[in-house]
């Protein structure tokens, strides 16, 4: 391992911080308006197989390239496959980390504001309307969206130039528990609901009348997205796991664990929308314009709302500063400068970028590219085309490219489980292509 790059101390550290990379809006933003467009619980069921069966194997790919390189993302490959263009994978999982990051952090800052402003008790007593219109005021303002923008990307900042050690791993040892308490206390409120059971019965009773292609795909991109796969995240951060990690076990746990974050978020949510009166298919903006009218009608409302908002706030950080290292590495050691000067490198960039991507929600909001906002632009293209091409190729190249012998290194499979060994090469070089290859075409043919 290389001395001088860092690497985390300790094993829960690891889980933690490589969780919280995992966990994001993804989880508790996206994952619910997914259930709600999905059709509930068919949904599920096939995240759960998406994620098991398409989900683990990407990641455990991911993590070999990363632990056996120690590099980031771009030098992993060079040392893997010197000489040819296998690092432009590489490059892309950089640059897909670097878009998403330039509108993530316009998310970010709003669900920061929102935790200010349920703090304050600024969410209490308007209607489902007024909080839209607050929501749509905000997010289309040319001040306060910003202010809020750049003090999450200096609290990101400052933490990631600490190191993975110092910096990255003890703030997730922090902040990921926190969450999951956040997550729990939350959950068992919204069991005692008027309406638990119905949201209960929408989650996890299979309406049959859901089950078609559409909803498949959508569940298979989702846990793309929830897990982190495809944007060079997993394999910056396996180059600073110790020798002596289990990869295997490491991505069924993170997968596990990141499945129930995204459950319990559902938990939560879709009890307090039956409970109201209000609808599950309510798309993206269920968390900004829908629950804090939710949050208004309950009993010690004000509780529940800043809690949940610390929750939203906490997932949304871990992600983002995962993301935020992608970059900050690549940048440190491809042009051989200090951590620091690469985060304020790559904060300030975020920031001038992420300005204007907030400024397309108000000023700049007639300004599109094929009849989308730049936000909506950066979005569509990381999500819908780079991060299904780098998940594609990436497994491409674990299962065609890279020797046999470094996957079996990586994995430490005694001989007595040489099945699942031949269960991970047909994975990375058929099951994984084909089924994300059938996202990215679906998404490109919408």
């Amino acid at each position: 391992m290389a001395k001088d790059r860092g690497h985390f101390a300790t094993k829960f550290g690891i889980l933690m911080a490589t969780v919280g990379s995992a966990v994001g809006l993804g989880n508790i933003w996206r994952f619910p308006y997914q259930v709600g467009e999905g059709g509930g619980s068919v949904f599920i069921i096939f995240y759960l197989i998406a994620v098991f069966f398409i989900g683990i194997p990407a990641m455990v790919g991911e993590f070999i390239i990363g632990r056996h390189s120690h590099a980031n993302a771009v030098d992993s490959f060079k040392k893997i496959a010197p000489g040819t263009k296998w690092h432009g994978i590489g490059y892309l999982g950089v640059l897909t980390g670097f878009i998403i990051d330039c509108y993530y952090c316009v998310v970010t800052g709003w669900t920061l504001y929102y935790l200010f402003l349920s703090a304050s008790g600024g969410l209490l007593g308007n209607t489902v309307e007024g909080y839209s219109e607050l929501f749509t005021n905000f997010a289309g303002g040319t001040f306060m969206p910003i202010v809020f923008l750049f003090m999450v990307i200096a609290i990101t900042g400052i933490i990631v130039s600490f190191g993975i050690k110092d910096g990255i791993e003890k703030t997730s040892k922090i902040m990921m528990p926190l969450l999951f308490v956040t997550l729990v206390v939350l959950a068992v409120h919204s069991l005692f609901l008027p309406a638990t059971q119905e949201g209960l019965d929408f989650l996890f009773l299979p309406e049959i009348s859901s089950l078609n292609f559409d909803t498949l795909l959508s569940a298979i991109g989702q846990a793309f997205y929830s897990l982190s796969l495809g944007m060079a995240c997993l394999i910056t951060y396996s180059s600073y796991f110790t020798d002596d990690v289990n990869l295997s076990k490491t991505a069924a746990r993170i997968s596990i664990i990141d499945l129930m974050v995204a459950l319990l978020a559902s938990v939560i949510i879709f009890p307090a929308v039956f409970s109201f009166g209000m609808e599950p298919e309510q798309g993206p903006g269920l968390v900004f314009k829908v629950l804090p009218s939710v949050f208004s009608q309950m009993s010690f409302g004000y509780l529940w709302s800043v809690m949940f908002y610390v929750l939203l706030f906490l997932a949304a950080l871990t992600s983002f500063i995962s993301i935020t290292e992608v970059v900050v590495a690549y940048i440190s050691e491809s042009f051989k400068i200090t951590r620091k000067k690469a985060v304020i490198i790559t904060c300030s960039i975020f920031s001038v970028i992420g300005a204007i991507t907030s400024l397309s929600f108000g000023p700049l909001k007639d300004f599109t590219i094929a009849g989308m906002n730049i936000f909506g632009c950066f979005d569509y293209l990381s999500t819908n085309i780079l991060l299904p091409v780098g998940g594609i190729l990436t497994s491409l190249f674990v299962g065609w490219r890279l020797d046999r012998k470094i996957i079996e290194e990586q994995l430490a499979l005694s001989p007595s489980k040489k099945f699942i060994f031949n269960l991970y090469i047909f994975s990375f070089r058929y099951v994984i292509p084909i089924a994300v290859g059938a996202v990215l075409i679906a998404s490109l043919l919408t």
